[in-house]
Parts: structure tokens; sequence; C-alpha cells
């Protein structure tokens, strides 16, 4: 950074500096704060809607992809990062990339979990990218890899990804006319058709081909048997808040049709055909919104770019 300017420094002379941490570690000797149990996999897989067998019973597993969940620091946060991690991203934060998104991670699993073991970790900063410029703004892509052991047995690998940047703030700006905008959903290859079917107005559901379950969000593969293959059903739009939060700080001008930023209603929505999406309630004031209230769907155009679901309350 450039002495009083707030300026980031030369880009490739700060990825030199960067790479010299490739192959360091991010965390040694790092322990889970709780063993594998089996009330943290029964919450998993009520929030998941995963209501596989394998899961549950005297000879129960962990989902596999609950791998990373036994190793995360929870509210009181992270104590094994190593002091190579922190200076990696002190010196982004201090060349003026400051915020940071996940952007992906991969998983591999090699044996699984069960209730009692006790899990420990090591990781390593795997690799970091050249500077790179998204829609988000321009910074650089930093892997970590996790190796995760039970009992002193490599159970699985984790690889997760992050873009550290600074934002492209202004541009964005410019986008809207100058209004904020609403953040932009991620759309992959495992859920562009729900992306495209919003743009055509419908609300789809996947529903495997194997067994027929109905499944939300859109995955790779079904939660019950397992199986890849799958269709979609068309949802009906008739819906029932099942639970929901009023968010009331910080404000955000872009989630408010009026500028105010909030309050405003999330809710967890429980479609007719019986699986649950998040979205926002709109048309009944966020103090009125109760658990059990009907609501209809809409697709509400936010900005030029962006048509999100919403649904709308009653009092019926």
């Amino acid at each position: 950074m450039t002495a009083g300017t707030g300026a980031p420094e030369d880009p490739d002379e700060l990825y030199g500096r960067l790479k010299e941490f490739e192959g360091r570690a991010a965390a040694t000797a790092g322990t889970g704060k709780d063993p594998v149990n089996e009330p943290m996999i029964r919450h998993w897989c009520e929030a998941m809607g995963d209501t596989n067998p394998a899961y549950s019973g005297p000879d129960a597993i962990a989902p596999p992809t609950m791998l990373q969940a036994w190793t995360m620091g929870g509210l009181s946060g992270h104590t094994d990062r190593s002091a190579a991690y922190e200076e990696l991203f002190g010196l982004l934060d201090g060349a003026g990339y400051t915020s940071v998104v996940a952007t992906d991670c991969e998983q591999e699993y090699l044996r699984p979990l069960r209730p009692g073991d006790r899990i420990t970790f090591d990781a390593v900063v795997e690799s970091v990218s050249e500077r790179k410029t998204t829609k988000l703004g321009t910074g650089y892509f930093v892997t970590t890899r996790m190796d995760v052991r039970a009992d002193g047995e490599l159970a699985g690998t984790h690889r997760f990804r992050i873009l550290k940047y600074t934002p492209a703030a202004a541009k964005r700006k410019a986008r809207g006319g100058g209004r904020n905008l609403r953040p932009r959903p991620v759309i992959n290859r495992d859920n562009a058709g729900f992306w495209k079917g919003v743009a055509e107005h419908r609300l789809l559901i996947q529903r495997c081909t194997g067994c027929g379950t109905l499944r939300f969000p859109w995955l790779p593969g079904c939660n019950a048997c397992g199986c890849q293959e799958w269709d979609t059903v068309e949802a009906s739009g008739e819906g029932t808040v099942f639970s929901h939060v009023v968010m009331h700080h910080p404000p955000f001008p872009a989630f408010a049709a009026d500028g105010a930023g909030g309050p405003y209603a999330v809710a967890l929505i429980e479609l007719a055909e019986g699986v649950r999406m998040v979205a926002n309630v709109i048309g009944v004031p966020y103090d009125k919104v109760r658990p059990g209230m009907p609501v209809r769907l809409e697709f509400l155009r936010t900005d030029p770019e962006l048509e999100l679901p919403v649904f709308r309350g009653g009092e019926g």
C-alpha cells in the first residue's frame, strides 16, 4: 500500500509475496470442539430435509457433507489458526483487499464418521491465485486444504476457497442508476435450472426420478436414495410461513421499496408440495407476519438485472 493514499500496492509485487505462503500451515493440531454426536446429526438432517435412514438408529453415521461442521469454531471463534495464516490475511487487508466471500469447496470422504469419534485436523495454504477481477471486485482467491481425522485416522479432506477483494461498489451503483443493488445470487451448474425457471416466472422443485422425493434447494443428488437422476415439478405457488425473522439492523436500502432498508421479514416458507425455501414476505407489515400465515408466490423485479421469488402474505 502506498503510504497515506490507501491505494493497493503494485499487484505483481504483492502476488510474489502472497505466493510465499503456499505450502505453509494454516492450522496445526486443531481439535473439534465436540465429538461427532447424534444431536448435531439430527439438527443437520432436519435443517437439510435429509431423511436417509443411515443417519439415525443404533448404527448411525454422520452425513458426509457434515465433514467441515465438526471442525468449525462456532460463535466463540477459532483458536487454532497459525501465525502464517494470520500474516497472509493481514497482508491482504493491508494492501486494500479487505472484503471476503466464500466461493466454493471440494470434499473427499475416506471413511464414515460415527457418534463418539474425536475430530482433529491440520490445514495448509494450498494456493493463492493471481489477481482476478470479478463482478464483486478485484482480488485474490485463497485455497486452503484441511485434512480431517477421526481418532487419528484420516477421514476426509476439505478444500475451501475464498476471494479476498476490493469491492466494485462504484460500478454496481452506476448500473443501478445510483441505487443500491441487492446481492446477486450465485448461479452454478447445480442450480442454473432453478434460476432459468425464475426468469420464466416458474418456481421449479427438483424431483428424484429414482424414488420420487422432492427436494429444495437444488442439489446434484437425492437426499433419500442417493440417485443422481432428476426432473422438476412446478410449484403451485401456495404456501404458509413456517418460521421467520425480522431484520432490523443493519439497514439495507436495497431490501425496501421505500429505501428505508428495514425492518423487513425473512421467512422459511413451507410450500404446498412439502418442501421449504427462504424468501421475503411482502404485502403485510413486518410485525404482522406469523407462523401459519398463508402466502402466495410472486416474482419481484428488484433492478434491471435481478428478479426474485417472494411471497405475499395474507391474513386468511
